[in-house]
């Protein structure tokens, strides 16, 4: 069985076809790097440096970033980049020692969740922080079943690839796990209707096959899923029927959190549900790696009870003081009100390019999280050529975009959290363009 292709991926095909220089570079990185490893687009990017919301090729040229969720706060933030580089000079250490700077971001952060959410542990990654989780859930459900939805991704330990579908048939989900679909209002009427009968399913398998049911893992904007912001009363209802099969609700906001969806801090505060465990990972640290499990004090009581855990890095001072910045950065320069205008913006333009083509059928998203779903000419059918030729258009003219969606036909826009009014304009004139050419090539 040959690895399955990355959505958005370059493959071996198109080596051929690249100049010199990014063969030379390619070549290299097929005699050093492990494997597993894959670049983004068509004709892969090399880049030098970043900035705001662009990234800079070896020419110079500049790419507008409108992906990129790793730097939330844009590029080489100025007040990440003082933060880290001050606590460097200062201490890194551990959490095995009382600092107070810790616990006073702990307190920061945990105050912009609900109050039942009131304890925190750090890790490096979104992975670990999911792996994390279900060790804690798993102790106080005393159960192993986990749902997921049919195309998720939640990260890549053993333990969490085991639940993260997205990575493909060669990475097979372990047997305690069970899939749904994601929401699909394009293509299913009652959507809230048809997921609760299919978790009642998942659930009574789960218990007929002695796994019990310990969590309902979703990601909050279904990103992997092809980007579904709707409907907002699902999560309440998948929520309820695990918890009463004794399972709890953990939700990822890795992608959803710090602001993205502009209705809040965190996407499930858009379903009008509190989970039991919330995972944090990239943008947290603006590109220093920090992560963390947010829990309500009863879910890990049985877990700290019984277990010693320790991390070397995470809560570490270093990404502490970048994930500090980030927190203030986003508090002072007014960016969950910025995702949700610049997103609203977005939204009204990309449905507009929408009516004007047939392979275009619908835009959606919440603030600066956006997905316009590429079709078979006025049809619902997924054309993942054609998406790919969009992101391929985009990125010959300086615009980062990529796919999702199980069959890789959701264009998935999430620029930085300080996109301005004029970077949504540039971004929306060149899909335009895009499309136009696209449709005439077809």
């Amino acid at each position: 069985m040959t690895r399955p292709e990355m959505v958005n991926g370059f493959t071996s095909e198109h080596l051929s076809s690249q100049p010199p220089h990014i063969r030379e570079l390619i070549d290299r990185r097929a005699k050093v790097l492990g494997p597993g490893y894959q670049l983004f687009y068509t004709n892969p990017v090399e880049v030098s440096r970043g900035s705001g919301v662009h990234l800079y090729d070896p020419a110079g040229n500049e790419y507008l970033d409108a992906y990129n969720n790793v730097v939330s706060l844009g590029h080489c933030h100025p007040a990440v980049v003082e933060a880290v580089t001050r606590q460097l000079s200062t201490l890194t250490t551990n959490t095995r020692y009382l600092q107070e700077d810790l616990l006073d971001f702990s307190e920061r952060l945990l105050a912009t969740f609900p109050a039942e959410l009131d304890r925190v542990t750090y890790t490096c990654t979104g992975s670990e922080a999911n792996d994390l989780a279900l060790r804690i859930a798993r102790a106080h459900t005393g159960n192993t079943g986990i749902i997921v939805t049919r195309n998720a991704y939640h990260g890549v330990t053993a333990e969490v690839a085991a639940f993260s579908p997205s990575l493909g048939p060669t990475s097979p989900l372990g047997p305690h796990v069970r899939t749904i679909s994601a929401p699909d209002p394009l293509r299913h009427g009652d959507v809230t209707g048809m997921l609760r009968n299919e978790i009642r399913a998942a659930i009574e398998d789960l218990q007929q096959h002695d796994f019990g049911v310990c969590a309902l893992v979703v990601d909050s904007i279904f990103s992997s899923d092809g980007v579904q912001p709707f409907p907002t009363d699902l999560l309440g209802v998948l929520a309820a029927e695990v918890r009463a099969a004794g399972g709890v609700y953990l939700a990822d906001e890795v992608q959803a959190g710090f602001g993205r969806t502009g209705a809040g801090w965190w996407g499930f505060g858009r379903h009008d549900v509190v989970p039991d465990l919330v995972t944090l990972g990239k943008p947290m640290g603006n590109g220093i790696p920090v992560a963390a499990t947010v829990l309500r004090n009863e879910i890990g009581r049985e877990f700290g009870q019984k277990v010693r855990y320790f991390n070397t890095f995470g809560g570490s001072n270093v990404p502490i003081a970048a994930a500090s910045a980030v927190l203030g950065a986003i508090e002072r320069e007014g960016l969950i009100d910025n995702a949700r205008e610049i997103g609203a913006q977005l939204l009204s333009g990309f449905t507009e390019i929408v009516e004007r083509h047939p392979f275009l059928v619908e835009a959606r998203g919440a603030g600066l999280f956006l997905g316009i779903e590429v079709t078979e000419p006025d049809s619902t059918e997924p054309d993942r050529e054609t998406a790919q030729s969009l992101v391929d258009d985009l990125r010959e003219n300086f615009v980062l975009v990529s796919a999702s969606g199980p069959h890789g036909n959701v264009i998935k826009i999430r620029p930085p959290l300080v996109f301005s009014a004029a970077d949504a304009a540039l971004l929306l004139e060149r899909f335009a363009d895009a499309a136009a050419r696209v449709r005439r090539c077809a």
